[in-house]
């Protein structure tokens, strides 16, 4: 055996992950574990359970000589190139402005308010094709110049028609307590989108409000602060909360919560490009998906064709029957959302506003949605 390897033994599988990573830090990789059975000595027809954990220690890196005054100069030239080429931001509202004029320019059906509120989607980061299905919802054909333009009194309607048309709002889960239809909603997306987080405002909302019996499964077991973030979250609901990794116990314990309403699974963040770790979180919940839908979690932060690529990239291994939106309070631009769910008809459901639990979530809604976009016109 490598001298790099070390192997963990205990009763508690859970417990040797985070002794390991205790003594050897957060970058160890566990290679593989052993489910060992003991005679017991005053009992030798009985056997005891025992599992040992293989783990691999991060080789240490030597770490070159740094000439200080080198990298500061390096420094100084960086901050020097980044001053010469930024632009404040009166300039770059400007150049977004230019921008939509001349993105406008290509809607020659259009005519009147059609063509302002084109430009405010557009200023939004909304796509030209998918700003032009939205704004196309709300038009007729004006009489004198025989092009579309707005058949509603207010941009907010106008959006609001656009949005129903052409976006699937699914709403919050109409889940009643004590009707037998036990669900099962996994949280799955990229490293930091707020999977967890979100999960347990939604779980605060279904117990608190709707007086639903739920239950937490984390697969997340691979990073020690997620695992304790989910329990303390779970402990203040005073609700079931399991930890596992293989997709046999995730089916058992799927039964033992039979009797929830609901079970959320949480999983740990991957990024679309690794294929091997998306296989794993696979194969960890293929032991629920005789009752498993999927929530891909986007952040809103997110580029028109990054999350393009996520969803794609989820959908080929997940059952994603429902987007939720994180982070719309770190962006100006929330046409991303719009993009996302006419391009992927992916139905909608809620939308973070914020870190808060459980306050700061919300359903998203056409008129939510609109709001969004008419923020600044009714500043």
């Amino acid at each position: 055996m490598s001298d790099n390897v070390k192997v963990y033994e205990g009763e508690d599988l859970q417990k040797l992950i985070y002794k390991a990573k205790e003594e050897l830090g957060e970058d160890i990789k566990i290679l593989h574990y052993e489910e060992v059975f003991e005679r017991v000595i005053w009992f030798p027809i009985k056997k005891k359970k025992k599992f040992k954990l293989f783990v691999e220690k991060k080789e240490e890196e030597i770490k070159p000589d740094i000439d200080f005054n080198k990298l500061l100069e390096k420094v100084e030239a960086i901050v020097e190139e980044k001053i010469k080429n930024s632009l404040d931001i009166d300039t770059l509202n400007k150049n977004k402005e230019k921008e939509a004029d001349i993105k406008v320019n290509q809607f020659e059906e259009f005519t009147g308010e059609s063509i302002d509120l084109l430009k405010l989607l557009i200023k939004k980061d909304v796509e030209p094709d998918v700003a032009k299905q939205i704004v196309k919802s709300a038009c007729g054909i004006d009489i004198d110049t025989g092009k579309l333009d707005l058949t509603t009194s207010t941009f907010e309607e106008a959006l609001i028609k656009g949005f129903e048309d052409n976006i699937k709002f699914y709403g919050e889960f109409n889940i009643k307590p004590g009707e037998n239809s036990f669900k099962v909603l996994s949280f799955v997306g990229p490293t930091g989108v707020g999977k967890t987080t979100n999960l347990f405002k939604i779980a605060s909302d279904f117990i608190l409000n709707k007086n639903l019996k739920v239950g937490v499964i984390s697969t997340d077991t691979f990073k020690v602060g997620a695992v304790q973030q989910a329990r303390f979250y779970a402990n203040i609901l005073n609700i079931p909360f399991y930890t596992l990794a293989d997709s046999k116990n995730l089916r058992k314990t799927l039964l033992e919560l039979s009797d929830m309403d609901v079970v959320f699974i949480d999983t740990v963040g991957r990024s679309h490009y690794d294929s091997w770790k998306l296989g794993e979180i696979k194969e960890i919940l293929k032991g629920g998906l005789d009752w498993l839908d999927s929530i891909l979690t986007i952040s809103c932060n997110y580029s028109y064709n990054e999350s393009l690529n996520v969803i794609k990239k989820y959908k080929s291994y997940f059952p994603v029957k429902y987007l939720l939106f994180t982070k719309i309070d770190e962006t100006s631009s929330p046409g991303l959302i719009v993009n996302i769910a006419v391009k992927s008809k992916i139905p909608v459901t809620y939308i973070s506003t914020g870190q808060r639990v459980p306050e700061d979530i919300k359903v998203l809604t056409p008129k939510l949605l609109a709001n969004y976009f008419l923020e600044e016109l009714n500043e």
